[in-house]
């Protein structure tokens, strides 16, 4: 298989977020969105809602030992589904991302997958539910474009923004494992890859 071109790329430096450009080619792309239907089949796509009783404009569901939940009780981590029934695992595909980017030897526990219809929105948020931050996160872009906003450690202050394409893949590590950030746009029907739009968005973190 031909690989991405931004697998020999040196990765663009946005705040100490490293953004792997095309890193997935076409083909790639369209086996991992394959899979994700399988995931999905099996752990449906839901909102939760934020602790504040809003429903969020994205829809997720989780695969892995655990998923990410929220509702008024919190932001958290739980081994189940809504339906009760557990995740799903990881695809070997997204697994083999992780594999090149992160580490062969410590496997993430969670694949969080976040879907963007038209009009949703991830507002400045930084990722804080885990136990050990010295692992990374790892970001894969799949499908129309959304523009990632970064700030900084603090909430406030200034922030930069990037347009990320299909098949962009982003690792927030060191300094940067706890920098504030969201996509605030989507390029609803940018990209071929989702016959109806949308973005999927998908993020590996470590959360023992």
């Amino acid at each position: 298989m031909e690989t991405g071109a931004g697998k020999t790329s040196k990765p663009l430096d946005l705040r100490g977020v490293k953004v792997h450009r095309g890193y997935l080619d076409p083909v790639e792309q369209a086996q991992i969105v394959a899979r994700l239907r399988e995931v999905v089949a099996a752990a449906p796509l839901f909102s939760p809602q934020t602790p504040y009783g809003k429903p969020m404009s994205v829809k997720m569901t989780s695969a892995g030992k655990y998923g990410w939940f929220s509702d008024r009780r919190g932001y958290r981590y739980v081994d189940r589904h809504p339906s009760g029934t557990p995740w799903p695992p990881i695809p070997e595909e997204i697994l083999a991302v992780w594999r090149e980017l992160v580490s062969t030897e410590r496997m993430p526990d969670c694949c969080l997958v976040n879907f963007y219809g038209e009009g949703a929105r991830m507002g400045l948020h930084r990722d804080a539910d885990e136990a050990d931050f010295s692992w990374p996160v790892l970001s894969i872009s799949l499908g129309d474009e959304g523009r990632f906003r970064v700030g900084g450690l603090e909430r406030g202050g200034s922030t930069e923004s990037l347009w990320l394409e299909s098949g962009d893949v982003l690792v927030m590590g060191g300094a940067a494992r706890l920098i504030y950030h969201g996509v605030d746009k989507i390029r609803f029907g940018a990209s071929a890859l989702l016959p109806q739009g949308g973005r999927i968005n998908l993020t590996l973190r470590v959360v023992d």
